[in-house]
Parts: C-alpha cells; sequence; structure tokens
C-alpha cells in the first residue's frame, strides 16, 4: 500500500506533519479528516523514501532567448481575473497543468505577469506544486489566492476552485469601482472649487486692497482677515513668511495622506483610525457594510473551497482591511478553536447587523455556513448600492452650502468697504 506523507492543521490550528498508509490520496485525505486533522498538503512517497521536497530545485532552467525580460508595477486586477479563468478552462478540457500554464505564458505580452509564470513554470517543472509555485510571488498572488489553490489541488478540483476564484475578485472589485466611481464627482468639484476660491484670494483681493487703500477706507474686521488671508496665500503676510500659503494648499492633499498611512502603520493609530470611521455618520455605515460584503464573501469562498475554517477565518481577518473586524474575527477564532460557536463572539462584538449574525448562526446548525455568508455578500453589495447613493444625495447639497459660504463671505468682505467709500464719495458731494 502506497505511504503518503501529509501536512495537516489540528483542532487547535497548529501545523502537524507525518505519514500515513492509504490506497490512494483522496483515502489519504479521508482517513486524515477522520482523525480530526484537515490536511493541507498530500503526496506520495516515491519507492518508500522520503518525499520530494516541496521546493526548486537549485539549478534553474535557462530561460528562451537568455534575454532580460524587466518588468515594473504589479499586475493588474483584469490580467489575474483572466489568467485564472483561462487556466481553469485548460485544466477542464484536461491538459497537463505544465502544458497549460505554458500555453498562457507564451500567449501573455512582456510584463509582469509573463516573468512570474515563466517562474512558475520553472517550479512546477522542477517538482513544486501549484499552490506553492505562486506563494513565492505574493504581489501578483495573495495567501488567499494561493490556500484556495491548494485547496483545490488537495480537493482534485482546481478548475472549479479557480472559476470561483475569477468569480470572487470580480465581485470584489465591481465593489470597489462602484465606491470609487461614486467619489470622483464629489473629489473633482471640491478640487476645482479649491483651485478657484485660491485664484481669487491669490490675484483679485490684492486689487481690491489697492483700491481701498487708494481711497483711504477704514476697512472692516471681516476684510481685515480676508486681506490677511490673501496675504498668506501670496506668501506676503510678514517678512518671516518663506513659503506661501498656495504651496501649503497644493501640498495639503499629499500631507494629509502620508501622515495618514504614518499613522495606520502603527497598531494604536490604525486601531483608532478604523474605529472613528465607523463611528462617522453615513460613511462610517458605508464602510462597515463594504467591509461585511468584502469578510463574508472572502470566508465563504474559503469554505466552499474546501480551505479549512480555522484557516480561513485567519486568512479573513488578515484581508477584512478594519481592525474592529480583525479584531472580532480573532475572537470567532478563538471560539471555533474551543469548541464553541461562530455566530457567539461575532454577537457580542456588535460589528454587525443583528440580520447577518441570524444567518451565520442558521449556516451553522444547517451546514450550509458558506451558503449563507455568499447570500449574505450579495445583500451587502446591494445595500452598499443605496449606502453610496445615499451618501452622494447628502454630500451634494453639503457642497452647495459650503461652497456657497465661502463665496457668500468673499463677497460681503468686499462689499462692506465698497459702502463705506460710497458713503464717503456721497458725504464729499454733499459738503460741497
Amino acid at each position: 500500500m502506497p505511504t503518503y506523507a501529509y501536512e495537516a492543521m489540528n483542532a487547535s490550528g497548529k501545523t502537524q506533519k507525518g505519514t500515513i498508509d492509504a490506497t490512494s490520496s483522496d483515502d489519504a485525505i479521508m482517513k486524515l479528516r477522520s482523525d480530526g486533522l484537515y490536511p493541507t498538503t498530500v503526496r506520495e512517497q516515491k519507492g518508500g523514501g522520503a518525499a520530494k521536497p516541496n521546493v526548486a530545485p537549485d539549478k534553474k532552467k535557462k530561460k528562451k532567448g537568455g534575454g532580460l525580460n524587466l518588468s515594473f508595477g504589479g499586475v493588474p486586477l483584469k490580467r489575474r481575473v483572466l489568467f485564472t479563468r483561462q487556466l481553469s478552462t485548460l485544466q477542464d478540457a484536461g491538459l497537463p497543468l505544465l502544458r497549460s500554464l505554458q500555453i498562457l505564458e507564451s500567449q501573455q505580452k512582456p510584463g509582469k505577469l509573463k516573468t512570474i509564470l515563466e517562474t512558475v513554470c520553472e517550479d512546477v517543472e522542477g517538482g513544486n506544486t501549484l499552490s506553492d509555485a505562486f506563494a513565492r510571488h505574493p504581489k501578483a498572488f495573495d495567501r488567499l489566492y494561493t490556500k484556495m489553490v491548494k485547496a483545490g489541488e488537495i480537493g482534485g478540483v482546481l478548475d472549479v476552485i479557480l472559476q470561483r476564484l475569477a468569480d470572487f475578485m470580480e465581485k470584489g472589485q465591481r465593489l470597489r469601482s462602484r465606491i470609487k466611481g461614486a467619489l470622483i464627482y464629489p473629489t473633482v468639484v471640491i478640487l476645482i472649487a479649491v483651485a478657484i476660491v485660491t485664484g481669487i484670494m491669490y490675484f483679485v483681493i490684492p486689487k481690491f486692497q489697492e483700491i481701498f487703500n487708494d481711497f483711504n477706507v477704514k476697512l472692516p474686521a471681516l476684510t481685515l482677515w480676508l486681506v490677511s488671508a490673501s496675504k498668506w496665500i501670496a506668501g506676503s503676510a510678514s517678512p518671516d513668511q518663506r513659503v506661501p500659503g498656495v504651496i501649503w494648499i497644493m501640498a495639503a492633499p499629499f500631507i494629509i495622506f502620508f501622515l495618514l498611512k504614518v499613522i495606520r502603520k502603527t497598531g494604536y493609530g490604525r486601531a483608532a483610525f478604523d474605529w472613528i470611521i465607523l463611528k462617522i455618520p453615513v460613511i462610517g455605515n458605508l464602510v462597515q457594510k463594504t467591509t461585511v460584503a468584502r469578510f463574508t464573501r472572502t470566508l465563504g469562498t474559503l469554505v466552499a473551497a474546501g480551505v479549512p475554517i480555522l484557516e480561513a477565518i485567519t486568512i479573513t481577518k488578515e484581508t477584512s482591511g478594519n481592525w474592529v473586524f480583525e479584531k472580532a474575527l480573532g475572537s470567532v477564532h478563538d471560539s471555533i478553536k474551543e469548541g464553541e460557536t461562530f455566530a457567539g463572539p461575532l454577537r457580542k462584538a456588535k460589528v454587525c447587523d443583528a440580520i447577518v449574525v441570524n444567518m451565520i448562526d442558521v449556516g451553522e446548525e444547517t451546514g450550509d455556513l458558506d451558503v449563507m455568508l455568499m447570500k449574505i455578500a450579495d445583500n451587502y453589495d446591494e445595500e452598499v448600492d443605496v449606502a453610496v447613493a445615499s451618501l452622494l444625495s447628502l454630500l451634494e447639497p453639503f457642497m452647495v452650502v459650503i461652497l456657497g459660504g465661502i463665496v457668500g463671505t468673499i463677497v460681503l468682505a468686499l462689499f462692506l468697504p465698497l459702502v463705506s467709500m460710497i458713503e464717503s464719495v456721497s458725504g464729499q458731494k454733499g459738503g460741497k
């Protein structure tokens, strides 16, 4: 009877290695699962010796052409989705894995993906599994991707898993695109408005100041403030001012972006930022629904692919994108490891609506957790659309009020001295 070397996770989520006698790899997997283990790698030992090591040989096959294939940047999501679908189709057609990869590599245009696939082909030809070959390129194939591929390899359903993976990536990208597309309009309006107001302060206000000085008009407080702001923008507020305010205004978005990046790099800063975001009216609701849709779809896809539940929750936690949800999923992981339920700690964390927790609870009871998670994700995708529309409906009047207030303040500040000038001129004519 053949002997199989395996790697598996036990009930506590720890990795366990060993060998097992079985008639086939499927039989080995069934035996391991009956022992309470969740296999991640199962390989037959050749000739009764040690299992073939899962590393590429030191001596790499020379690339065709012998030239350099330089590439910069990451792999666009559309190209990854297309590659995944094509690989799924070729596997479904019964082509050997290495031949499928070579076909897809040969039809790629020069770039990052082609370079990566060349290395993947070499690794697979050298004896590595596809998941391990992908794992060497985390910027193109993240942990979620590689774990699902590994689950497909173990279960012998790689084509089905790749198809699910492509669907998952497309739906996630569609959700992000809807949010980004909805925010383009208000962002452009705000940038144009800031540019126009800055231009007025830089070019127009100094001209009015010269007129006011010529007529020796006493300026009201509002006008003095406007003139001071104009001088600051132009860089003439004081002899000590070295950098014009217009430079600070232009640099402000980049400074804010950099500061937020730095804050989110620290544990406490990221926790505080993510918690505050969820508490902001309207925006917090949108972020919550987006995060719920992401984590339920991720977890549902992983569970449906056959990834062990503890490992699936760990991957979902790492890809949730929000510290509050990461903490909640960490509690869920600990709860399941101790033999308790999924829904309990999620209900205590209060990061999801009651309907989400109840649906997960039903999924646990019926054994259809993956189906329930995908239904939640689909429902929340629709709710995100509604939340985005609500955000836009609030942003438009808010922007009108803010811009109207700014323009009104400028007009009023310029109009008040003109009234004094008109009264002064009228008084002089009356005296004559």
